[in-house]
């Protein structure tokens, strides 16, 4: 059960992390910026994903 668990949890972050990245390219900050906060979402996948929401580029979500 506690494998079940975690498959799902990881897969809810994997799903987030990517649809943040996908709008973290598709922003109209600068090249930079976006190579930056992508980095940051790959390398820090759940803080990274929480930094972003609350400090990334902000865009119509």
């Amino acid at each position: 059960m506690n494998f079940q668990v975690n498959g799902i949890f990881g897969l809810i972050i994997l799903i987030a992390d990517i649809w943040a990245i996908v709008n973290i390219l598709q922003s109209g900050a600068a090249t930079g910026t976006k190579v930056l906060w992508t980095v940051i979402v790959l390398l820090l996948p759940v803080i990274g994903l929480i930094a972003w929401f609350l400090f990334g580029p902000k865009t119509i979500r």
